[in-house]
């Protein structure tokens, strides 16, 4: 991973962790790939793919996630969640887009991709 997408998803962590999300992983990898964030939002798991970008020459960040992605990450939260100990209410996806332009960075949440 570049240092830009590392400092996005430390970006990230630190965003849902203030909104009040407990990070339970980070990076965490099987044979199937990888999740970028895998937290706890109350009784609920919450998977994040976390999409950094420093420009929009192949479209936003938000838009980088595709339906064949969201597929995989709920297949990859299955293996996760196959691996752990405990049990959670809910499962779902979020997305985290960070975008830089001129030094600033922005960043959208979507809770419940689809």
């Amino acid at each position: 991973m570049n240092n830009l997408g590392r400092h996005g998803e430390q970006l990230a962590a630190a965003y849902l962790e203030a909104e009040g999300m407990e990070i339970l992983a980070r990076n965490w990898r099987c044979r199937h790939g990888e999740l970028d964030i895998v937290a706890r939002d109350g009784p609920g798991l919450v998977i994040v793919e976390v999409k950094t970008r420093s420009g929009r020459s192949h479209g936003t960040a938000l838009e980088s996630v595709r339906p064949a992605k969201l597929r995989r990450l709920r297949m990859l939260a299955a293996a996760w969640l196959s691996a752990q100990q405990s049990s959670f209410a809910t499962v779902r996806v979020d997305v985290v887009a960070i975008e830089r332009f001129a030094g600033d960075f922005s960043l959208q949440h979507v809770r419940g991709a689809s």
